[in-house]
């Protein structure tokens, strides 16, 4: 398996008031001290915006890019987020990265609600999608669909409709999946071929269902532990690989905890809990 990090297992995230934003070498750091050899990039500004400087910073840790994270309103058809990605694709793909992962951000802050799409938003989604996809294509990158909880496609319905109606290859997250009402196991198994990235995260069933109902807040349930280290949840972790494996899957695995840090957080506990998800895996350092 090919296994990498992302900054959001050490609670780096781009919503606003999210918590305690570790110093990116104490992150990067840690990551090399656990033997993982690449990451995600984490959100804008967090690392090194000029190529140069970011592929530095990295090499300097031992660590390669495997892509990054960027959530715009798809649905708008706003040029300004064809720039944006524009800039995002260069800076990866000249840092090492390979993969752009998208998702379709609602343009409100944070991921606690989700306003409903017309069907003619839709299929601006679906094809701002495809510009941007061509976009990362000059910059020699591959563009995946990340559904994620907040955004338009997190739902099991939204899933299917999206890859019905686009060609792009899936990003399985095989948390926000199941938050969104989706069975992991079931899109890896049926979607095997698909599947162009993966963000494995394991997740509480009972903290998930709190937030489908409505109940919980996506941000507040991060708070109480909705992710916890693979094997501590409810996602068979083991199946989905299964199903990926025998389809001939090949690439990254990207450990994926999210988690808010307050002041009072044991500033170990990031490491320890992506050391456990490693020995989950079989990966040690």
């Amino acid at each position: 398996m090919r296994v990498a990090a992302a900054p959001i297992s050490w609670g780096v995230c781009e919503v606003p008031g999210w918590g305690r934003v570790l110093d990116p070498d104490t992150v990067l750091d840690e990551m090399a001290r656990l033997g993982i050899t690449a990451t995600e990039l984490g959100p804008p500004g967090y690392l090194p915006g000029s190529p140069e400087e970011l592929a530095s910073a990295l090499r300097g840790h031992g660590l390669g890019l495997v892509g990054g994270f960027l959530a715009v309103p798809l649905h708008t058809g706003d040029p300004r987020h064809l720039a944006e990605a524009d800039r995002v694709a260069a800076l990866l793909a000249r840092a090492g990265g390979d993969v752009l992962v998208l998702a379709a951000a609602t343009g409100l802050d944070g991921y606690d609600e989700r306003p409903d799409l017309t069907d003619d938003e839709w299929r601006t989604l679906v094809g701002t999608a495809a510009r941007i996809t061509s976009r990362a294509e000059a910059h020699g990158l591959r563009t995946v669909l990340h559904p994620h909880v907040g955004t338009h496609v997190e739902r099991a319905h939204e899933v299917e409709r999206f890859l019905a109606d686009s060609p792009l290859p899936l990003c399985l997250d095989t948390g926000h999946l199941l938050i969104g009402g989706a069975d992991p196991v079931e899109v890896a198994r049926r979607w095997a071929t698909r599947v162009g990235h993966v963000h494995l995260k394991d997740v509480r069933h009972d903290v998930a269902a709190r937030v489908r109902s409505g109940e919980l807040g996506y941000t507040q349930a991060v708070r109480e532990g909705v992710y916890v280290p693979l094997g501590d949840g409810d996602v068979d972790i083991a199946a989905i690989i299964g199903h990926l494996d025998a389809a001939g899957y090949d690439g990254w695995y990207v450990l994926e905890q999210d988690i808010a840090l307050s002041e009072d957080s044991p500033v170990d506990g990031p490491r320890e809990d992506v050391a456990r998800s490693l020995a989950h895996l079989g990966v040690r350092p």
